[in-house]
């Protein structure tokens, strides 16, 4: 049985990732500081607490003293407005920290890594759907720290003949289908957990923007569940098991939804009406952000299995049944 790492597994897509791999036949050990991760979340999984930026000794020991096959990399800070206000946060710990992994991977001769990257690679796109080769001009620290840490794999892989697979995510969203697990962040900025929440709670749903060059005003994304999400990363993984060259993917529905249909869906599964209140656009919040998935689906052999209404049923299912989180 192959032995993989997940960095920043006890995270919300990282929770999912260990139990995709475990349902795949390989053997998950959680690495995780839970800075932003919950135990409660991998109850039953292998759990090393380690640090990336101030245990490399730890993370040194743990891969010599162990065999891993692969790694599948996904502890970052994900915050777009945080990182306008704390870049070194966000160079420190997911550009530093991923060169004390890369480096343990080199030194103990881990030859396959997955990395979770982000469509924030791409800044404003010259056009959409946007395809893997198409300009990147990251706009924020966060979306900048993803594009160096894609370049430093180019460069190991180079170097030292690491192969890896880069996977740009677009709107991950949904939760487990029976709601056991969910998304849980201390300050919640997505989409579609707010809109729920909004509903449950009785309050009002803040939207920023209705005058975007789209049809109905409100800007358009592209939104993935989890679970596809994390199948991407398991069939990458395999396919550099079975010898594939390093490659990026877009990782989404390849179809853009725009909030205010976000909106509709979440009024059509709770049967509730969503309070809007509309506040100025953000600024650098592009008109519309959707993927082609052609790439990925041709080479993976991979095919999304749930639609916008099935992410936001299970969202809903999940933030019912867990109003606090893992906290209930």
């Amino acid at each position: 049985m192959q032995k993989i790492l997940v960095t920043g597994g006890a995270g919300y897509i990282g929770s999912f990732m260990v139990r995709e791999l475990k349902s795949k036949g390989f053997d998950p050990v959680i690495l995780d500081n839970l800075s932003q991760g919950h135990e409660k979340a991998v109850e039953g999984f292998r759990l090393e607490r380690i640090d990336l930026v101030t245990d490399k000794e730890k993370l040194d020991s743990l891969l010599k003293s162990e065999k891993f096959d692969g790694v599948v990399h996904m502890a970052s800070f994900i915050q777009m407005g945080e990182s306008y206000a704390n870049p070194g946060k966000y160079y420190r710990n997911n550009v530093i920290g991923f060169l004390n992994l890369l480096e343990s991977v080199k030194e103990n001769n881990v030859s396959n890594v997955i990395l979770s990257s982000s469509a924030g690679v791409y800044g404003n796109p010259v056009k959409v759907p946007i395809e893997e080769s198409d300009l990147k001009n990251p706009l924020n620290p966060y979306g900048e720290t993803k594009y160096i840490m894609e370049r430093m794999l180019e460069d190991y892989d180079a170097a030292y003949g690491i192969k890896f697979a880069a996977i740009r995510y677009f709107n991950a969203a949904g939760a487990a289908l029976d709601g056991s697990i969910g998304e849980n962040h201390s300050e919640e900025s997505h989409l579609i957990p707010n809109i729920i929440k909004s509903v449950l709670e009785g309050k009002e749903f803040t939207l920023f923007g209705d005058d975007y060059l789209t049809p109905d005003g409100t800007c358009i994304r592209d939104y993935i569940h989890v679970l596809d999400l994390v199948e991407t990363h398991s069939l990458a993984l395999q396919k550099l098991f079975d010898g594939a060259e390093s490659a990026f993917f877009n990782a989404g529905l390849g179809q853009g939804y725009s909030n205010k249909e976000v909106i509709g869906a979440v009024e059509k599964v709770t049967g509730q009406k969503v309070k809007v209140k509309v506040e100025p656009k953000r600024a650098g919040d592009a008109d519309a952000l959707y993927a082609s998935n052609e790439k990925i689906k041709k080479e993976l052999n991979w095919m999304p299995k749930y639609s916008l209404e099935d992410i936001v049923k299970s969202a809903h299912l999940w933030h019912k049944s867990h109003p606090q989180g893992y906290n209930l």
